[in-house]
């Protein structure tokens, strides 16, 4: 529920606040006041698109600020606190826009996407203009409107069918691609051959070209490798220098050291430290002097190794400049060209199993839309009869609602060759209709509201055949029977309902109607309404008027609720433009009209069933007053407020 938003600086709105109760809220107010822009500024919040030119001349930017009363477990609270946003007591809500245009958003007391806001109004309010009738004007909103009002049974059914068609979208997507792969099979497949064959042959190994280059290296510098290693031993382990002189080696030489220090080393902690580390060097040179040895033995020149490890290098380069840089790469290439050979080689054998597997989809899919069809048109039956019966309440008893659910037939397909014969069938073969049907995402139903708004006329579409009038209550008695569907949204999930001007082309008796089906409405649900009509303002719980001052401004005090004498005011302006004597007595008498109405519309709800026929004698006496005196229950409401005229009536004079 809207409990309060506060207006600064949008169109003709200087700074206007606006405290909304439960039930039936009617704004009123001389034309041009701003009753419609405080519909603006509760679209803004609701995160509408944002227009610079509703900023009103002068002022640097716009806002627009509400509170809403929610259940603690609406799913607004849970999409609130997402966004980060603090949703423990009342959720609050603001937009600011700038005269350049720039629009900022706060949810929560946290700065948020507009697009939350826009979130959030799905939720909780659904707001009707006299623009806002396309709604009745597009077809595709008459099938989601049944789909919400169908309830469970027809919402499963739904879930159902679109779980196979989803699954028969993937299924022909990929028969597709596999059919794809069949056709450009024969060049693919022999290119991939001809690369695997030439892998086979080579039986590269992995890490094989890293083993060869060392090879290729080392056999191709063995002459300096040996004269390296052969000067280093010999350094090492002593032998013929190379002038000849025969020196002793370093291992020679450190044995030296050792027996020079092993007599003085235990007369000093010191210097056995060092005759230690002096063996040790001693042990390690020995050791390299082998492994030199060692090594010298195992190179030599080997031309016919080398020859033979360069040409299966140069083997591997040509594997490399196809398939990959190095063999780790052309071993990943020879395992997806074996899978993707294996893929076209089964393509054929795979688009039959596809094929059968898609058919055998499509039956169910048949019966399953059969199947929600059938929810649909029990469904529409139900909902046809509802909404006829209120537009009886409407002034319209003679109108006739039909919702009409129709099969979309198959368009023709021309003949087709052999290659095309192989493609999905465009329609669906559905159980007990014999020509295949066009099917989509949401079924093979076209849904339609259709209107007979006379006895024996031919039921049209609700959007050409009612008039603005007609229009406006057909869509009244929409929301009062499916209770927010008209928006696609569950019954009964809409907290606060907004009609612009929804009485528009409307007047008299009928006008009257309209306003005890809004109240109807806001047993439910809270209703906010914006009307030039008495009939309709009769009917509210609050009664907020709208004035400017004399700047042309809706200021602070401009919006104001009104009660007693001053509501009997504001009824006979709207009715005769002033509060004269006849006017007062005449708004008098609306009131009481409409509180009868109220309680007439409230009794099948509180009374019980054996009271039907009383209920019914009601009905009657408000649609036929009595001659007679009224009762003392209907008589003193009218009372007092004939006395509450008179003292206006006072003092007027």
């Amino acid at each position: 529920m809207l409990s309060h938003m506060r207006i600064r600086n949008l169109g003709v709105i200087d700074d206007a606040t606006l405290d909304l109760s439960p039930g039936l809220n009617v704004l009123t107010g001389e034309t041009g006041a701003g009753k419609t822009m405080i519909v603006s500024g509760l679209s803004l919040l609701l995160g509408a698109r944002a227009d610079a030119g509703l900023v009103r001349p002068g002022a640097d930017s716009a806002s627009v600020e509400g509170c809403l009363d929610v259940g603690a477990a609406h799913p607004a609270r849970r999409r609130v606190e997402d966004a980060g946003g603090d949703a423990t007591d009342d959720l609050v809500l603001a937009r600011t826009l700038s005269a350049q245009g720039r629009s900022r958003a706060h949810v929560g007391g946290r700065s948020a996407p507009v697009a939350v806001l826009g979130e959030l109004g799905e939720m909780l309010v659904a707001v009707h203009g006299q623009a806002d009738q396309w709604r009745l004007r597009r077809p595709e909103a008459h099938r989601e409107m049944l789909d919400a009002f169908g309830g469970d049974p027809l919402h499963r059914a739904a879930v159902a069918y679109r779980g196979l068609f989803d699954e028969h979208t993937r299924l022909v997507a990929e028969l597709a691609r596999v059919r794809g792969l069949e056709a450009d099979r024969a060049l693919e497949v022999d290119v991939l051959r001809a690369g695997l064959e030439e892998l086979e042959t080579a039986d590269p190994l992995a890490g094989e070209d890293e083993q060869l280059r060392a090879e290729d290296e080392r056999l191709a510098n063995a002459d300096g490798l040996r004269v390296a290693a052969a000067r280093a031993h010999e350094v090492l382990a002593g032998g013929d220098d190379i002038d000849g002189t025969g020196d002793a080696g370093v291992a020679q030489a450190l044995a030296g050291a050792s027996a020079a220090l092993t007599g003085a080393a235990g007369h000093d902690e010191r210097l056995a430290d060092l005759a230690r580390r002096v063996d040790e060097i001693s042990y390690l040179a020995a050791d390299l002097g082998g492994d030199l040895a060692a090594y010298l033995a195992s190179v030599e020149a080997d031309p016919l190794r080398l020859e033979q490890v360069q040409q299966r290098r140069a083997e591997l380069a040509r594997l490399h400049r196809k398939y990959g840089a190095t063999n780790a790469e052309v071993l990943e290439w020879g395992r997806r060209a074996a899978a993707r050979l294996a893929d076209l080689d089964g393509a054929q054998e795979r688009a039959g199993r596809i094929a059968q597997e898609l058919e055998d989809l499509r039956t169910r899919l048949g019966a399953a839309a059969a199947a929600l069809s059938a929810e649909r048109i029990r469904a529409a039956a139900e909902l046809g009869r509802r909404v006829s019966a209120e537009l009886a309440h409407l002034s319209m008893g003679r109108a006739v609602v039909e919702v009409a659910v129709e099969h979309r037939a198959a368009p023709a397909v021309a003949p087709r060759g052999p290659a095309a014969d192989e493609a999905v069938p465009e329609g669906l073969a559905v159980p007990g209709v014999e020509a295949p049907l066009r099917f989509g995402p949401s079924g093979v139903d076209d849904v339609e509201i259709r209107l007979a708004a006379n006895a024996g006329a031919t039921p049209r579409s609700v959007a050409k055949a009612a008039s603005g009038g007609e229009l406006s209550r057909v869509m009244l008695a929409l929301e009062v029977v499916t209770g927010g569907a008209l928006d696609g949204r569950a019954p009964g999930t809409v907290p606060t309902f907004v009609f612009d001007e929804v009485d528009a082309g409307v007047g008299g008796r009928a006008a009257l109607d309209i306003g005890a089906r809004l109240a109807v409405l806001a047993r439910h649900a809270q209703v906010v309404v914006v009307t030039h009509l008495a009939q309709v303002a009769a009917f509210a719980d609050r009664h907020l008027v709208v004035h400017k001052s004399h700047d042309e401004h809706v200021t602070c005090s401009g919006v104001r609720a009104v009660d007693g004498d001053e509501r009997l005011a504001e009824l006979a302006r709207m009715m005769a433009g002033a509060d004269s004597r006849v006017a007062l007595d005449h708004a008098a008498e609306l009131l009481d009209q409409a509180q009868d109405r109220r309680a007439v519309d409230a009794a099948p709800a509180a009374a019980a069933p054996d009271a039907a026929p009383h209920r019914a004698d009601a009905a009657a006496a408000v649609a036929a007053p009595a001659k007679g005196p009224r009762s003392r229950v209907a008589q003193a409401p009218a009372a007092r407020r004939r006395q509450a005229a008179a003292r206006t009536r006072g003092c007027a004079a």
